[in-house]
């Protein structure tokens, strides 16, 4: 039972379709000079229009000024680990991204089919099923561990009525529990795979 509020972000777990998620990431470019922000495992990234990927600064309250990356630029995935250069010019494998390292490239789960297991903020029940969620509050550089890499972002147990970042599919933990574990998809208007606008 879920009675500690221990979040770890977005997990890919599996896919809408029914097939089993295969591990399958896509390298992007962190900002060569350095980018400002830890990026965690389990964050929502953003494909900024300079092309590279930097944390998404939105709760996905909605799908316009507050989407996942801000006014109408949803998420394109979630970071999942890294490779930078460190100081003495080594390359580094990462769980996550520490701010200010060069040459980095970023894996991001972008596949918008992909299902994410992720902890809410308080108790579920059965009828969050189907309903809107975005997260509890906005990702930044201090939400996540830097001794295990992960995001310790969680979802926001409140149902939405307006569209938003991310739809309950189904229940991982007992909807009981004080802090359950839920399935979740990104949804289209949050998802720059699947909007018809570009950044």
């Amino acid at each position: 039972m879920a009675t500690t509020a221990a979040p770890q972000g977005l997990k890919p777990v599996k896919r809408a379709d029914g097939m089993p998620y295969a591990g399958a990431t896509t390298t992007y470019l962190i900002d060569p000079a350095g980018e400002a922000t830890n990026i965690f495992n389990g964050q929502a990234v953003t494909l900024g229009a300079d092309g590279f990927i930097a944390l998404a600064g939105g709760t996905g309250a909605d799908i316009t000024t507050n989407n996942l990356g801000g006014s109408s630029i949803g998420a394109i995935g979630v970071f999942v680990g890294c490779e930078y250069q460190n100081d003495e010019g080594q390359i580094v494998h990462s769980n996550y991204y520490p701010s200010g390292k060069l040459n980095a490239k970023a894996l991001v789960v972008d596949d918008p089919n992909v299902l994410f297991q992720a902890q809410l903020d308080g108790t579920g029940a059965q009828t969050i099923i189907g309903t809107i969620t975005k997260f509890a509050a906005v990702q930044s550089t201090s939400t996540g561990s830097t001794a295990t890499g992960n995001s310790t972002s969680a979802l926001d147990a409140s149902v939405q009525t307006t569209v938003g970042a991310f739809k309950i599919v189904g229940h991982v933990s007992d909807p009981g529990d004080a802090f359950p574990d839920v399935l979740v998809r990104i949804t289209n208007g949050a998802h720059m795979m699947t909007m018809n606008t570009g950044v």
